[in-house]
């Protein structure tokens, strides 16, 4: 019974294991996505997305489909934009990245959920947030970050 125990503890740590360099990689990739679009690097800034991607932008109702029209949508763009990541999250399939991404020199507060298929991103949902000021009830309570 012992070494059944020691076995199942071995192959449970060497899940954990696999687990934790998978999730290593991952992070390296979602890292390296966002240096890209910091550095307007669209070639490899895709990369990171499955052909049949799909990415969402709630608040204004938008659906991309395919990674090729992802690509095209930020390209076409206009405005000069700059990534600074904040946190990256996650674990698995499914990452969190918070991130300030600034247009023309406005930031915008932005968290992008991003879910893995086969080591690509299927699908991501970003969400955006203007600043704003805070609250004068609570301005004894809070330290400000900028």
């Amino acid at each position: 019974m012992e070494s059944v125990d020691a076995a199942s503890m071995a192959s449970t740590a060497a899940k954990r294991f696999e687990l934790e360099i998978g999730d290593r990689e991952t992070r390296a990739v979602i890292e390296r996505h966002w240096a890209a679009s910091d550095a307007n690097d669209f070639e490899t800034e895709h990369e990171i997305y499955r052909d049949d991607a799909v990415l969402d932008y709630p608040q204004s109702g938008e659906r991309i489909h395919g990674r090729r029209n992802i690509q095209e949508s930020r390209t076409v763009q206009p405005s000069k934009k700059r990534f600074l990541v904040r946190q990256i999250l996650g674990n698995g399939d499914l990452w969190i990245t918070e991130l300030v991404l600034t247009y023309d020199g406005l930031p915008s507060y932005t968290v992008s959920i991003m879910q893995f298929k086969d080591g690509k991103v299927a699908s991501e949902t970003q969400y955006f947030c203007d600043p704003f000021k805070p609250g004068p009830s609570r301005a004894h309570l809070v330290e400000i970050e900028r």
